[in-house]
């Protein structure tokens, strides 16, 4: 393929592969993505090397099909899987809910006997979400700070001004991109919690998140294997490689999502064998004792060049991939995608089903495969280096090798309406193209009857010509909102939210804030969004989303940063905030019930509700100051501590100079 030409002579960077000569690839997205996708996506032709419960690694295997042969659904409602499930899960929220309202202060309601009242009414129960954007490692690091926070597996987690129990409490975890590697690391390890991956830095053992070693050189823990760079980017290779013998067409995010999973895949060589679909098989899963996961990506036809409202939403949950969206409108079984489905069943004669197509680190490669915004950014930039890489991108897009391959399951279903019934090939992409980088849309689906969304924003919407660059301006709830008037929404709803410059001027930017508190200005019960943006609480958390690799000290004030957005500095910038996140993951059940709601609920909305003011004054100045004293909080971070990330910068110059020479 033409990119691969492109890219095949692109290496010999001796800094990079000090063993052997490579290839290296451009970069592909404003997060690390953008960088390593490339630089690893055809990285050395030269060369080799959950549960895993794929049968032969990273490799899709023809097996038998099971007696229930899998088909495709259409979307008229949640999967009977997860209808099943949430039986047991929901049940199993109701006891860390009660905990967790009952610390929470609300004076002038009993939450223990208004839960043990609502605990059999699953219509009046609370059900609560978690999202958390993309933005690299960025989001993910920011998004595993409020986690922490909302867990009562964390240490503290569960003391005066904390929130832990929200997440034990919560039915959904969704994540996109930067977010979803956050969700699938925890999943994929068991359902492992922040604080348990950060303990595991020893002398002898790095640790799973091994930032410090960017994603171009690869892990040095003996755990994960001992691979120097030409080796972990030649097992790469060769894995991939293998795949693409077999029959499936590969792209970048297969190389993309095999090197993600050595950062976040507590397995030797990252894992090739864990599938996302082994999640529904765990124990702790089935017994409902965690949140479901979900990851967002787009749907992008080839040769696409701009991603709008109008794209199709894809979902990626333990037992399905598909979309509510009209444009397709069906679910598939993500065990077996891969299989050779045409009009909703495996084709007639074909008594063999596939198996392992849904290697866990390709999932979280497809909702973070980025292309289009990296174009955008450098196409039209001068200097040799944009240049250089305008050159490389511009490749890579004729032969759409930027997506996430798919064979289509969704081949001859819903003919009369779907935009991929007559392709053989599903292609996807990073869930943020469309600018709803938070995955909001799986939440607000009328059927899943979600009350409350804890958005978590780590979205680099601002830029350094307007002050401080990386921080978000509400670009994502704004993108969502507006889609709810498109016809593709399908019957979703979304709060109202003002334009991003008045996020800015309110500072709504800046704190928490709460959309759709008053539900009689929502249709279909809208869930309430209590809005978490990133901001500089105790470290200015802004990192570029092009800089791939973090020294522990710094990763650690980033999530602890998170932490602080979450709690409010566990409650110091406002001792009642705990009380106000329990009034919001009250409030749509108490509208329900027709429960008097508390003065001091009231007194929360009125703090922390937008009263639908808007100063959409242009404003060029944004530079946000710390809110905290560095590292006063929580004890993550050590202090003294002095960044020394190799940036994206480097690979960028050493494409360039290959670049020049050829």
């Amino acid at each position: 393929m033409k990119a691969q030409t492109a890219l095949t002579g692109l290496v010999s960077v001796a800094a990079l592969l000090p063993e052997a000569s490579a290839n290296i690839v451009a970069i592909r997205n404003p997060s690390v993505e953008q960088a390593a996708a490339e630089a690893l996506a055809i990285p050395l032709a030269v060369l080799k090397r959950a549960a895993p419960d794929a049968p032969n690694g990273y490799v899709p295997t023809h097996v038998d099909c099971p007696s229930n042969r899998p088909t495709i659904r259409q979307a008229t409602t949640v999967s009977p899987n997860e209808t099943e499930w949430l039986y047991v899960r929901r049940n199993n929220t109701v006891s860390a809910m009660r905990n967790l309202l009952g610390r929470m202060n609300i004076t002038g309601l009993d939450t223990n006997a208004y839960i043990d009242s609502v605990a059999n009414n699953v219509s009046a129960l609370p059900n609560i979400a978690i999202a958390g954007s993309g933005g690299g490692y960025r989001a993910l690091m920011n998004y595993a700070g409020a986690v922490a926070a909302f867990d009562n597996r964390t240490s503290n987690s569960t003391a005066t001004g904390q929130l832990g129990g929200l997440l034990q409490a919560s039915t959904y975890l969704a994540g996109l991109s930067g977010g979803s590697w956050l969700v699938g690391s925890l999943f994929v390890n068991n359902f492992t919690s922040v604080e348990n991956i950060l303990a595991q830095d020893t002398p002898d053992n790095g640790g799973t998140w091994q930032f410090g070693r960017s994603i171009l050189e690869g892990p040095e823990s003996s755990g994960l294997s001992i691979l120097n760079t030409a080796g972990y980017l030649k097992d790469i290779y060769d894995t991939v490689q293998d795949k693409n013998d077999a029959g499936y067409e590969t792209t970048i995010t297969d190389y993309w999502g095999r090197a993600l999973s050595y950062q976040l895949v507590n397995a030797s060589d990252g894992g090739p064998a864990y599938t996302f679909s082994s999640i529904a098989d765990s124990d702790n899963f089935i017994a409902g004792n965690t949140p479901m996961p979900i990851f967002v990506s787009d749907g992008r036809a080839r040769g696409q060049l701009v991603i709008d409202g109008n794209a199709t939403v894809y979902e990626m949950n333990p037992w399905e991939l598909g979309t509510f969206d009209p444009t397709t409108y069906a679910f598939a079984p993500i065990r077996y995608l891969g299989s050779n489905f045409s009009d909703g069943v495996v084709v007639d004669g074909d008594m063999q089903c596939v198996r392992g197509f849904d290697n866990a680190g390709y999932i979280m490669g497809t909702s973070s495969s980025l292309f289009n915004q990296a174009f955008l950014q450098v196409n039209g930039s001068t200097g040799l280096i944009a240049e250089a890489i305008t050159a490389v991108l511009a490749d890579i897009g004729q032969d759409n090798d930027d997506i996430a391959n798919y064979p289509n399951p969704f081949f001859g279903v819903n003919n009369a309406t779907s935009r991929v019934a007559d392709t053989d090939q599903l292609t996807l992409v990073d869930g943020g193209e469309d600018l709803q980088n938070i995955p909001l849309h799986p939440l607000i689906q009328p059927e899943r009857h979600v009350d409350v969304i804890f958005a978590i924003d780590s979205s680099a919407d601002t830029t350094a010509d307007n002050g401080g660059a990386n921080w978000p301006n509400g670009t994502a709830l704004v993108a969502t909102y507006q889609r709810t008037f498109l016809p593709i929404s399908n019957g979703t709803s979304f709060p109202a939210v003002p334009d991003q410059q008045t996020f800015v001027n309110l500072g709504l930017n800046n704190r928490p804030t709460f959309f759709g508190c008053d539900a009689s200005n929502t249709t279909n019960m809208t869930p309430l969004i209590v809005y978490l943006p990133n901001a500089p609480y105790v470290y200015h958390s802004n990192v570029s989303t092009y800089d791939l690799s973090y020294n522990d000290t710094e990763r650690n004030y980033i999530i602890e940063n998170g932490y602080n957005v979450a709690t409010l500095g566990n409650g110091t910038l406002d001792s009642q905030w705990p009380t106000c996140v329990g009034c919001a993951i009250l409030s749509r059940s108490l509208e329900r019930t027709g429960t008097t709601v508390p003065d001091v609920c009231t007194q929360c909305f009125q703090r922390y509700c937008w009263d639908g003011t808007v100063n959409s004054t242009t404003n060029t100045t944004y530079e946000p100051p710390y809110k905290l004293a560095k590292g006063e909080v929580l004890g993550f971070s050590n202090s003294g501590f002095k960044s020394t990330m190799p940036s994206l910068a480097f690979a960028v110059s050493a494409i360039a100079t290959v670049l020049m020479i050829m």
